[in-house]
């Protein structure tokens, strides 16, 4: 099948990302996008720790957590408008990614130390599983799938957006509570957040050593974006837990 006529897997990659630079004689391989991601996680570490350690010390932290998404978002809608660009741009996404984990995280770590670390644990767990049930097809993924996942995504990041500009006149939207109501919508985020890595190992699959060796960056981009987003549910859904029954 044609990589041009490919429907869509993970949101973050678009049907462009592999029109151009198809004659490159390097191609993508997965052990580069293990290499490119993991030193992203580690400088996403690296960040976090020092922002939780500002925060130690009576440092606000707080304008960390809205730079670093504002930055990452803005970073975000340019590589997907110059993919080109994604080997520079990357990197940058990486360190906004971090401060805003920094920010997220030391609000979480101040009130509930043990938190941030649990949250840690259940994405990695949650990886493994996922990309277990991926390698051994007990998950298959299917063009319906695809959609279903996809149109979940995008139908949770517009209650996100939403409920964020409402939040700027006032207006306290249930996702933002520890009602009943809110914990089961950030369950159901967290679930999809975790199928969305099956999107990301099945793009990864069917287009190694097949796509430009650039487009490691691009395939780094969807992945660290798919787990911070479910490392951000799984913490919040233990900061609510940890409100409401303590």
């Amino acid at each position: 099948m044609s990589i041009r006529n490919s429907s869509t897997s993970n949101p973050i990659f678009n049907d462009y990302f592999w029109d151009d630079g198809r004659d490159s004689s390097k191609k993508m391989t997965v052990f580069g996008i293990f290499v490119k991601s993991f030193v992203g996680i580690i400088v996403i570490a690296a960040i976090t720790s020092y922002i939780w350690k500002l925060s130690t010390e009576g440092v606000d932290t707080g304008w960390f957590t809205l730079g670093g998404m504002l930055a990452s978002i803005v970073i975000s809608i340019i590589i997907s408008l110059r993919t080109q660009w994604a080997g520079f741009l990357v990197p940058l996404y990486i360190i906004a990614k971090g401060v805003f984990l920094g920010g997220f995280s030391a609000y979480a770590h101040k009130n509930y130390p043990e938190l941030p670390y649990q949250a840690i644990g259940v994405t990695i767990v949650t990886f493994f599983v996922m990309l277990l049930l991926y390698q051994t097809r007990i998950i298959v993924v299917t063009k319906k799938l695809r959609s279903v996942i996809i149109t979940a995504t995008i139908s949770i990041m517009v209650v996100y957006l939403v409920s964020w500009i409402l939040g700027f006149f006032g207006i306290k939207t249930f996702i933002w509570g520890t009602s009943w109501l809110a914990i089961g919508f950030n369950i159901l985020a967290a679930i999809v957040a975790s199928f969305a890595l099956l999107l990301d190992f099945d793009y990864i699959e069917r287009y190694k050593n097949k796509a430009p060796k650039q487009k490691e960056w691009l395939a780094t981009w969807g992945l660290l974006a798919t787990l911070i987003w479910l490392y951000v549910e799984a913490l919040r859904l233990l900061q609510k837990f940890a409100i409401k029954f303590r």
